[in-house]
């Protein structure tokens, strides 16, 4: 007796399934894959900069420090005064995380001196840019916005200059765009250089406006004398410098009291090198 075709269920089922499997692949589909082709693409998230805080502005600057930039305050009367004077004047801020700033002023017997200090941790809100990229790119536009000039000539290229001259600018140390009435950068206040002409500190490349190699990762130093001449002229000197993701300025300006007098460019441009230093070295400690 012929016996029937018999397939158990379990085989069907099999079967069946399969047969969906072997469907898929056909048409060139793939199981689900939570992941699937986008294994190895994914973005990596930007670096965050170096420095998540920042240094408190006002207590950045040592007595020491301050008692050379502004020599008003050992001249001041009682200590209560001197006190006040150390203490400086806190920068409105609303994250001292982000930014602190704080500034000083004081007046001697022989000149007004100001400086202030600001400290800007910067932070990109751009996943594919860094903080520290960030920074890089403020800083620049302040750099640019300085408008430094070029590096005077030196050796064969100050020789080939027109006339053989030392190749640098006739004006100021500051940049200023003065023409020599009487901006003698050492102070000694003796009028108005003739026409044409600039003191040799103003030729000096040394004391130009200009980039500084030798500080943070990237540093500008800028010196400017207000114009006139008919009363005493404010020299400013102002440091900018970037540190990974933090951007530090340093403005210290002085005005004699005495009509005609000009603030000596070298001493001004030391003491703000030597405060930036310190600053710098506030950030790394």
């Amino acid at each position: 007796m012929q016996r029937k075709a018999y397939v158990p269920g379990a085989a069907v089922l099999l079967a069946a399934l399969l047969a969906g499997c072997t469907g898929a692949s056909d048409d060139g589909g793939s199981p689900a894959d939570s992941k699937g082709g986008d294994t190895g693409t994914t973005a990596v998230a930007a670096q965050p900069g170096k420095y998540r805080t920042l240094p408190e502005a006002c207590g950045a600057v040592d007595h020491d420090t301050l008692d050379a930039l502004l020599p008003g305050i050992a001249q001041l009367p009682d200590a209560a005064q001197q006190d006040q004077a150390y203490e400086g004047e806190a920068a409105l801020t609303y994250d001292t995380d982000r930014r602190d700033g704080c500034s000083w002023k004081v007046e001697s017997a022989t000149a007004t001196d100001h400086l202030s200090v600001d400290f800007e941790r910067v932070v990109s809100y751009d996943n594919t840019v860094s903080d520290d990229n960030k920074a890089e790119e403020l800083y620049s536009t302040r750099e640019t916005a300085a408008d430094l000039p070029e590096p005077a000539a030196t050796g064969s290229d100050a020789s080939s200059s027109p006339g053989g001259g030392a190749g640098t600018p006739s004006g100021d140390a500051g940049g200023s765009g003065d023409s020599g009435d009487g901006n003698d950068s050492g102070g000694s206040g003796s009028g108005p250089t003739p026409s044409g002409s600039a003191s040799p500190t103003e030729t000096s490349a040394a004391l130009q406006p200009r980039v500084l190699d030798d500080l943070a990762d990237q540093a500008f130093l800028d010196d400017k004398l207000s114009a006139g001449s008919s009363t005493a002229r404010q020299r400013t000197v102002t440091v900018v410098f970037r540190t990974s993701n933090v951007i530090v300025t340093i403005e210290y300006a002085e005005q004699p009291t005495a009509s005609g007098g000009v603030p000596d460019s070298e001493e001004m441009q030391d003491r703000a090198r030597k405060l930036a230093d310190v600053l710098a070295g506030k950030l790394d400690g």
